[in-house]
């Protein structure tokens, strides 16, 4: 069947720190996609996160079989065709790279995920972070802002800081914040705070449990910080591989979904 025979839709991925959108043919290639931060209302990111994947696609919306919606605001897609949780979409997006079961890890703005996929794309079990340890993303990002970096720097700071970490907590995010702006009191360098808080992140993660190999992890936190990865190869002894594009992994889910509709949600 030729590609502009297949049929297509959109995903549509509503996160608290992005908003993520990706156009899919029924055989699950990527042709379009558009990410954008979160900022006022949840619809109007939709609107214009969606008119740019399609715009990417060189597609119209009338072309879409229909629009997944996954996220913590999956309920502001206004013409989403079905919802359907995180955990699913990203199950369902990651087997669509790696074509086997796994131990997922999904890194995102709020609440981390350790989901066990069967060899199917089916999340057989899903994991979460204690209530307290949550907001990764935005944790990172309020570390950028206070060690005056972009947050894409994040890992170029950490891996200068050689084996030195600082010590940041992670038992919780709102304490984990308060220590680095107490390690930059007491003096300690950008690059031994930055790798302390990849160090952090990763205790969160391995504190959840759950793993059994094959481990690969995705979200938006793998794509911005890839220090999180290392940080969690070395504090777990695992190999840990990251899928594509791990931003886009719920979206690519929750389009692929439109083509599988009786996929637990």
């Amino acid at each position: 069947m030729a590609e502009q025979e297949l049929r297509i839709s959109a995903g549509v991925d509503v996160g608290t720190e992005c908003v993520k959108a990706a156009i899919a043919t029924e055989d699950g290639r990527v042709i379009g996609r558009a990410v954008m931060p979160t900022r006022g209302y949840f619809q109007a990111c939709v609107y214009e996160v969606l008119a740019a994947a399609l715009d990417d696609a060189q597609r119209k919306e009338e072309d879409l079989a229909g629009i997944g919606a996954t996220g913590f605001g999956m309920e502001c897609v206004p013409k989403a065709t079905l919802t359907a949780t995180e955990a699913t979409c990203h199950a369902l997006g990651a087997f669509q790279h790696v074509r086997h079961a796994m131990t997922l890890v999904n890194i995102g703005g709020r609440d981390p995920h350790v989901i066990a996929v069967d060899g199917e794309g089916r999340r057989t079990a899903a994991r979460g972070a204690r209530r307290c340890a949550v907001g990764i993303g935005s944790f990172l990002m309020f570390t950028a802002r206070h060690l005056d970096v972009s947050p894409t720097r994040l890992q170029e700071l950490a891996s200068a800081a050689g084996d030195r970490p600082a010590r940041v907590s992670s038992y919780c995010s709102v304490f984990s914040a308060s220590e680095v702006l107490e390690r930059l009191r007491e003096g300690a360098t950008r690059e031994e705070i930055a790798l302390g808080c990849m160090h952090s992140i990763a205790e969160r993660i391995i504190e959840i449990g759950g793993f059994e190999d094959p481990v690969v992890i995705c979200g938006g936190v793998v794509e911005y910080f890839p220090g999180v990865l290392a940080a969690l190869e070395a504090q777990s002894g695992m190999k840990v591989r990251a899928v594509p594009d791990p931003i886009f992994t719920a979206a690519l889910g929750a389009a692929l979904r439109i083509f599988q509709p009786t996929l637990e949600a």
